[in-house]
């Protein structure tokens, strides 16, 4: 269900780099249950913002704000436990896995598996059942006995998402998801996310403006490490900044 209230929020973001200002003064609010996305021209500065939300850089100056708690300081790690999960813009499986180990695996945190090293893997059984539910909720139940790297890119993608989920998360946070995929693949993903996003919050970082146009509720534009505009596709698209900040390529 779509809120009002946000879930996330980001109050004047800086971010510099020995004297560069890569993200000046961001300020960014991410409602619970939206898909919103981050977009901007190459070098607009999404991924420096990504990476201080999900927490793998420490503003310059500024706050961040998750759930009512303060996170600036934290690790992604402890942001990730209390529920802001992250996946990456390259696909990030084990490759020599079958697709239900990696989904085990993931589940290992989770349901108190992690430092129990000593067990043997056949231990990992207990989790067969909800790994399944998360394969079956990507559409890979036809895959589970597949090693990841037997996999399509698009199909690794939605491993990475399965494993993501099982954290968890309240809220997703997606490093351009549709980055290298075929158009066949790109409308597999895009279903997707629709689908996990009915019950979580989901941020994205991503380039294609036919994905956004069609999943998100809201867009913040970034250019040159500054908000340029933020709302509904359909306010940002029509934002004469925007047009300029694309030259127009994009948009028409």
């Amino acid at each position: 269900m779509v809120s009002t209230q946000p879930i996330l929020s980001a109050t004047g973001l800086t971010m510099e780099f020995r004297g560069f200002v890569a993200v000046k003064d961001v300020t960014l609010s991410v409602n619970e249950g939206t898909i919103h996305a981050l977009i901007g021209p190459n070098g607009a500065g999404k991924t420096t913002v990504f990476n201080l939300l999900t927490k793998f850089l420490t503003p310059t100056r500024g706050q961040i704000v998750f759930r009512g708690s303060d996170i600036t300081g934290m690790r992604p790690a402890e942001v990730a436990r209390l529920g802001l999960v992250r996946s990456f813009q390259i696909s990030a499986v084990f490759p020599h896995l079958s697709v239900l180990d990696n989904v085990r695996v993931a589940l290992q945190r989770p349901k108190g598996l992690a430092t129990q090293f000593w067990l043997p893997f056949s231990s990992l059984s207990v989790l067969d059942e909800r790994a399944m539910e998360l394969i079956d909720a990507v559409n890979l139940s036809a895959y589970a006995h597949l090693t990841a790297s037997e996999l399509s890119y698009g199909r690794k993608r939605a491993l990475e998402i399965a494993t993501t989920l099982a954290l968890d998360p309240a809220m997703l946070l997606l490093d351009e998801p549709m980055a290298g995929m075929g158009h066949e693949d790109i409308g597999r993903i895009a279903d997707l996310i629709r689908r996990v996003a009915k019950n979580r919050t989901v941020l994205m970082v991503e380039h294609n403006l036919n994905v956004v146009a069609d999943l998100c509720d809201r867009v913040t534009v970034l250019a040159r490490g500054e908000i340029l505009s933020d709302g509904s596709y359909a306010t940002v698209s029509a934002d004469p900044r925007v047009r300029e900040a694309y030259m127009g390529t994009e948009h028409e």
